[in-house]
């Protein structure tokens, strides 16, 4: 039976790394009820379960997958976050400390400062990686400013997937990026697209130093550069990380803030602290209270 049960769980295996989930968990429980104290099935029943999204499933699955091998990294990992993404803080919380993680005290949620973390969000569209601060091992908070499309905002909190998909350097030290799983806390604050003159590079930093002593962000989008695959997954090329050879004062730049009349404090007082600096736009380009692009 458990030359079967081996069979089935390879070709689900194979189902699996195509996509078609719906064959691939048939198989897997195929494999489970011919090998039930064997627990590779119910691992991959839980990971099929995660990319579905069917967290109780997924917590089930890696539940049971726990009991049959308590040694298998893998699945107390995904049930950390299945648990995490359901609130079910508890098992969250015993599935880390299996993992290794030293947790505050407490019995709720497990509210940390893991340091800055890059998180590629809406993985599935069209991803962008964002840089957050990461709250436990499978949450974080964005600290960018997210490009509109992405329905993303400033302070969102995001739930995250525990599986390197390439690396961000900051500060000259490299960090593994994470793909987001789904939008966990919608925060409290719209994007604004400012279009503005900036004389140099120190003035977009003085911007952003501005919005963050406001409590706010601001990114320049104009800075943003298209990755391809390879080096979105990986490392980025050298060709990618190059600053402008030419300074160009017309910007684009994204601020994250509660409302406009925050926003337009902001650069209001940015343009008056240095000679050059103009605004010549403020549009909300992203309106949270409404989960979207305003109408």
């Amino acid at each position: 039976m458990k030359a079967l049960a081996i069979g089935l769980n390879e070709i689900g295996m194979l189902l699996q790394n195509r996509r078609t989930y719906r064959g691939a968990d048939f198989l897997y429980r195929l494999s489970s009820t011919f090998a039930p104290n064997w627990s590779a099935p119910w691992y991959n029943r839980g990971l099929i379960a995660k990319f579905e999204r069917r967290w109780a499933d997924s917590i089930a699955f890696n539940a049971r997958a726990t009991r049959l091998n308590p040694d298998n990294p893998a699945a107390w990992w995904n049930l950390g976050i299945a648990a995490t993404a359901i609130g079910e803080w508890g098992k969250a919380r015993e599935a880390w400390r299996h993992h290794g993680v030293e947790l505050p005290a407490g019995e709720g949620r497990p509210d940390m400062d893991l340091g800055p973390v890059p998180i590629r969000i809406c993985p599935e569209e069209n991803g962008e990686v964002v840089w957050c601060r990461r709250l436990d091992p499978a949450r974080a908070a964005i600290l960018s400013v997210p490009l509109p499309e992405s329905g993303r905002a400033f302070r969102d909190i995001v739930l995250h997937d525990g599986e390197p998909r390439g690396s961000r350097l900051l500060s000259g030290r490299e960090f593994s990026v994470f793909n987001e799983l789904e939008l966990l806390e919608p925060g409290p604050f719209s994007t604004y697209l400012v279009e503005l003159s900036a004389p140099s590079r120190g003035d977009i930093v003085a911007l952003e130093q501005a919005a963050a002593a406001a409590s706010c962000a601001a990114d320049d989008w104009s800075a943003l550069v298209m990755l391809c695959i390879a080096c979105s997954e990986g490392t980025p090329h050298e060709h990618h990380d190059r600053q402008e050879s030419e300074w160009k004062p017309e910007r684009r730049v994204g601020i994250g803030a509660p409302g406009e009349p925050a926003a337009r404090d902001i650069v209001n007082r940015w343009m008056m602290t240095a000679p050059g600096r103009h605004v010549h736009t403020i549009e909300r380009v992203f309106d949270r209270d409404n989960g979207g692009p305003p109408a």
